[in-house]
């Protein structure tokens, strides 16, 4: 079996019987089951949610999505292999740890196989509520100009590239294009302040006003339980995206939660601790591959500016990288994965032939 065999890129036509549209976003496909699906896989499995709480198949790629393109390699290469069971495997591991240490539960219900998650439909909150503990990216381009306030905070004078801030700050942005906010653009991730927020709680979703103290606390506890993991490991939790929404409970209660993933390599910036300490930033994200990008195109400008959106679409559509650099990003999702979890990640060999097999065999979801 070839290496691209092994690649889960396409993932948005597996037969699971569903009445509604595959949503599919730039990683993950997601299938919404059917009532009857639902309600008997809720009383089969006994999953703690409401009889009829709507149910989801969540299916991860192994595309490899950078400055809003999807990118692909040489050898009919379309995604890295093992990505996907990587962040799987990360989320699943801080989603266990946040609900151990009695933080929140997430949206994930089962794990029938490392690429896929069974979900309960969750109300997301419209934020992408990003943390940061270290001065670097786009808060390091904004500061290296001139600029003091980020998202409503003020920042100090003095600051030096990649070095870690007083406090860990939350910097939000939209969650989608959101319209008739006063003083917020009607575009995709645009930074948002806290006051934006509460003057307007409920066009983000939000269902009451206290529960914006309580998504920063959930954020903010959740970054801890992260940082001293991997501190442990001897890496550095530089930042992370977290995202929230609200599910109803088996007794009928709504609760927030952590949704989406969470700190994993695609979401989050990690840093290897010994080289950090000897001055030097060495990636276990995909801000190295987003580096390797800049360094392959003779015109980085095109990765890096909004207005040039057609070329870039364009280079990601008419190039093939080099199948080492694919290679190189494999290595490093399963190198931090599997010191994460302390354990060899599972990579199949037939992903989808595999995912078939088991939903269909042990959750009756495919005919």
């Amino acid at each position: 079996m070839s290496l691209a065999d092994k690649v889960l890129a396409v993932n948005n036509d597996l037969p699971i019987r569903t009445d509604k549209p595959v949503h599919s976003g730039k990683v993950r496909s997601v299938y919404w089951l059917t009532e009857a699906d639902s309600a008997r896989l809720i009383k089969e499995k006994g999953y703690p949610v409401a009889a009829d709480a709507p149910l989801a198949v969540m299916v991860i790629s192994d595309r490899m999505s950078a400055f809003d393109c999807i990118w692909k390699g040489e050898n009919g290469l379309r995604g890295v292999p093992g990505k996907g069971a990587a962040l799987n495997a990360v989320a699943n591991h801080w989603f266990k740890l946040f609900k151990e240490q009695g933080l929140a539960d997430s949206h994930i219900l089962d794990i029938p196989h490392p690429a896929v998650w069974i979900v309960q439909k969750a109300r997301p909150v419209m934020i992408e509520a990003i943390a940061r503990q270290y001065i670097t990216g786009s808060m390091w381009r904004a500061y290296s100009k001139g600029e003091r306030k980020f998202c409503g905070i003020q920042l100090p004078d003095g600051l030096q590239k990649d070095q870690k801030l007083p406090e860990l700050l939350i910097t939000p942005s939209t969650k989608g294009i959101l319209k008739n906010i006063p003083g917020v653009p009607e575009a995709d991730d645009v930074n948002i302040t806290r006051r934006n927020i509460e003057e307007n709680f409920a066009a983000f979703n939000f269902s009451s006003a206290g529960d914006i103290d309580r998504y920063e606390t959930l954020l903010k506890e959740g970054f801890d339980v992260i940082s001293s993991a991997l501190e442990k490991l001897d890496q550095v939790f530089v930042d992370t995206k977290f995202e929230f929404g609200y599910v109803t409970d088996a007794e009928g209660n709504e609760k927030l939660i952590y949704m989406d993933e969470v700190g994993t390599p695609d979401s989050s910036r990690i840093w290897d601790g010994a080289e950090y300490r000897n001055g030097k930033v060495v990636e276990n994200s995909k801000e190295g591959f987003r580096q390797a990008l800049l360094s392959h195109f003779p015109d980085p400008d095109i990765l890096l500016n909004k207005d040039r959106m057609d070329e870039r679409s364009a280079l990601a559509r008419d190039n093939e990288l080099p199948e080492s650099m694919l290679m190189e990003v494999s290595n490093t999702y399963v190198g931090i994965a599997e010191k994460i979890i302390g354990d060899k990640l599972v990579i199949s060999d037939n992903p989808k032939a595999e995912i078939v097999q088991v939903l269909r065999d042990q959750y009756g979801l495919i005919d």
